[in-house]
């Protein structure tokens, strides 16, 4: 199966070849951020580096689509909810809710986790199986409730 990066680079070939500008500069914009984490940090990184990158940028336009809805923007929600889109075609498939709860509970039971003051060791342990796999508002949320916070 290949890379996320080599998905990437296929889908600027594509685009290229179909001369679809929007998913082109959206291709390139992923790469760019991808390659300024590579040089920045001097490593090449695998999958899971990648997706870290595709969530924050992802986490970016939500944000956006968010206060341009608000500002009555229309006309940028739509570029930015495409960009979006785009993004997410590069994570891995995205956990249901009931997933996240499971996988809550048992971090909550390793950390020995009985209140809201314990929300960090619980995070410390779910993060890594969760990041790009999960909402992290959704993730959020579901650790408050479990801790009473």
């Amino acid at each position: 199966m290949p890379t996320i990066k080599e998905r990437l680079s296929e889908s600027m070939k594509a685009a290229m070849k179909s001369g679809d500008k929007a998913t082109l500069a959206y291709a390139r914009n992923l790469h760019a951020a991808v390659r300024k984490r590579e040089i920045d940090d001097r490593v090449d990184l695998d999958d899971a580096g990648v997706v870290k990158i595709i969530t924050s940028l992802a986490k970016q336009r939500q944000d956006s689509i968010d206060q341009f809805k608000q500002g009555g923007r229309e006309d940028l929600v739509a570029n930015e909810q495409a960009e979006f889109s785009f993004l997410k075609s590069f994570l891995p498939e995205q956990m249901g809710e009931a997933e996240v709860r499971k996988i809550v509970e048992a971090a909550v039971a390793q950390s020995g986790a009985t209140s809201a003051k314990d929300m960090g060791a619980v995070m410390k342990i779910l993060m890594p199986q969760v990041q790009g796999k999960a909402d992290g508002k959704l993730v959020n949320q579901i650790v408050r409730e479990k801790l009473g916070g």
